[in-house]
């Protein structure tokens, strides 16, 4: 299977999550809405920085990830470009790569997934990445929830 990046537009990307737009000027923006913690207070917020290495497409994979109790927001601190590969569920809880979608991303955009989207590991481009992210956790085996695909997807732009 082979997915084709596009670029990434707040429709196209909206089953998934939301696109955070860093300001422009003077002022704040506030995503606060789009966090999604759904145990409540059992799980605590995860607020981390992270390092990622550039990888060179085309890139064959078959695994994804979610996180079924909380949404999970990147926010570029020093980016230039990524691509992000996302599913919904499928009628057995994993990812349906049928309706699979690869979006490219700039690097003064960040993304919120939805709790509960499948998506690939952060796949950076061109050179090292370090964003931001926010989510929530709770130290049980289901903060984070990998499956093995059925397939080989190519990632491709």
């Amino acid at each position: 299977m082979k997915l084709v990046a596009e670029p990434i537009t707040e429709a196209a990307f909206a089953p998934f999550g939301q696109i955070l737009a860093l300001p422009s000027k003077a002022g704040r923006a506030d995503y606060s809405t789009y966090s999604e913690n759904l145990r409540g207070e059992r799980a605590e917020l995860c607020f981390r920085t992270s390092l990622t290495e550039p990888t060179v497409l085309p890139l064959k994979t078959k695994v994804m990830e979610r996180h079924a109790f909380s949404s999970q927001s990147f926010l570029p601190v020093d980016v230039a470009r990524y691509v992000v590969m996302v599913a919904p569920n499928g009628v057995d809880e994993g990812p349906d790569l049928a309706n699979a979608k690869l979006f490219v991303v700039d690097g003064k955009t960040g993304i919120n997934y939805r709790a509960g989207v499948w998506h690939h590991p952060m796949t950076v481009l061109d050179r090292n990445a370090v964003f931001a992210t926010v989510m929530f956790n709770d130290g049980g085996d289901r903060d984070e929830d990998w499956t093995d695909l059925p397939v080989e997807v190519e990632l491709s732009l």
